[in-house]
């Protein structure tokens, strides 16, 4: 495929997946052709070398791994990771609320979203429903309204002065509830009638519906952009662009073809509250998956110390891009640009994983791949994000680089990042798993 056509499928990835529960639904079917087996965790595993199989946790996880022609303890893992999850809104249980016959739903701030890029966009509802079947048995689906469901509408200049001067501030308890419909007095309350509106489109009574965890998402789709439609722009491109990227690279039919060692793409959710879980890089998911993959391949107690000791993580998330509007922001030598390589991102303090030794093998590969590379370092006076890198390299003992291809925006609900700079990643990819 080409730079453009990556991108586009990227697009299409992200416009199918406005949750961390539908991210993981989209990567299922886009393996269902590569014959990948689904491995249950309450079960013991019989893995096959040259095998290829993942294991999904709490529906917003996934761990895909092609099991080499070697043991992992001869060859290691070759690990790509990356997060579903990004920063947003979540609707609150007891969510629906009403005045002077507007119903509006109450939120939680799920991460570190900008907040005024919510205003005025066409938002709507994704995520999953608990419900219970006709037999009273506990189930759980994904839900989705298409439609324009919901909507932050800004307060007009008139009755907010100094909102140029002084930036669009809103209280975080006060200012973020979601309009959502006008009732009528038989409409009322709201809650029952949000609730019926769920169940509708789940399928089920509303008696039957116990609990959800919602996002909200923004309806309009991704998009080209710039003089030689050399941008996208989307929502959640950190860090599904990275999700996408890991996938594309894995599946690859030359990659799949000459597997000596095990190759793994892990994909958290949770990393933009922490990554503290059961389904987050923090959780044992991963360790859980390679022990269990160690075990089956080797009846030797050390084997995966041994597999830790000779493998390698690289974490991919989206990097910062050079704003020309905003050059104070960055460390003057270490702005990275839009479309000229992924960025290997450095922190003394451990935020990024990245030191001298995996840089050094990250560079080798982008070379040998004929891509360019950029690296990136937080201005010391701001505080510096930090990735699932240093939680899972520390937790399983492997080495690892932080990576990214640089984007604008982050965390707004619609970012901008290179076309070029997604095929890039997918070919350092490529080489890193066909080393």
């Amino acid at each position: 495929m080409s730079a453009k056509q990556y991108a586009q499928h990227l697009l299409n990835f992200i416009d199918e997946s406005p949750s961390p529960w539908h991210a993981v639904a989209s990567i299922e079917s886009a393996i269902q052709a590569f014959q990948f087996v689904r491995l249950d965790e309450t079960v013991k595993w019989q893995l096959q070398a040259g095998g290829r199989y993942y294991v999904v946790r709490d529906d917003s996880s996934i761990v895909l791994f092609v099991l080499g022609r070697s043991a992992p303890s001869e060859s290691g893992f070759k690990i790509v990771g990356a997060h579903t999850d990004s920063p947003g809104f979540r609707i609150r249980p007891n969510a629906a609320t009403a005045s002077n016959g507007i119903a509006r739903l109450g939120v939680e701030i799920y991460g570190g979203p900008i907040l005024a890029t919510f205003t005025d966009r066409d938002l709507s509802l994704a995520g999953r429903v608990s419900h219970t079947d006709d037999q009273g048995r506990l189930l759980h689906k994904s839900v989705r309204i298409d439609q324009s469901l919901l909507r932050l509408p800004n307060l007009a200049i008139h009755l907010n002065r100094g909102v140029n001067e002084d930036g669009l501030k809103l209280h975080k308890q006060n200012e973020l509830f979601l309009l959502f419909a006008q009732l009528t007095a038989d409409q009322l309350p709201p809650q029952p009638y949000f609730v019926a509106l769920l169940a509708q489109l789940a399928g089920i009574e509303s008696e039957q519906l116990l609990s959800w965890d919602l996002a909200v998402y923004d309806t309009q789709k991704g998009a080209f952009w710039g003089a030689n439609q050399e941008f996208y722009a989307n929502s959640q491109i950190d860090n599904l662009a990275s999700c996408h990227a890991g996938l594309q690279a894995l599946l690859d039919e030359d990659v799949l073809n000459s597997v000596e060692g095990t190759l793994v793409c892990a994909f958290f959710d949770h990393e933009e509250i922490g990554s503290r879980s059961h389904v987050g890089a923090a959780g044992s998911f991963l360790t859980d998956v390679l022990q269990r993959v160690s075990i089956a391949t080797s009846s030797d107690r050390e084997a995966m110390s041994r597999a830790s000791a000779n493998s390698f993580l690289i974490s991919a998330d989206m990097a910062h891009a050079y704003h020309p509007n905003f050059a104070s922001a960055y460390e003057a030598d270490h702005s990275v640009i839009v479309n000229q390589g992924p960025a290997i991102k450095f922190n003394a303090n451990r935020r990024y994983s990245s030191e001298s030794v995996s840089t050094a093998h990250f560079i080798r590969w982008c070379k040998e791949a004929d891509i360019p590379y950029q690296r990136y370092s937080h201005r010391s006076d701001l505080p510096c994000g930090s990735t699932i890198g240093p939680i899972a390299s520390a937790k399983l003992g492997i080495r690892s680089v932080d990576v990214g291809c640089p984007m604008w925006a982050m965390h707004s609900i619609r970012e901008s990042a290179g076309v070029q700079d997604h095929e890039y990643m997918i070919k350092v990819l490529k080489r890193f798993f066909s080393d």
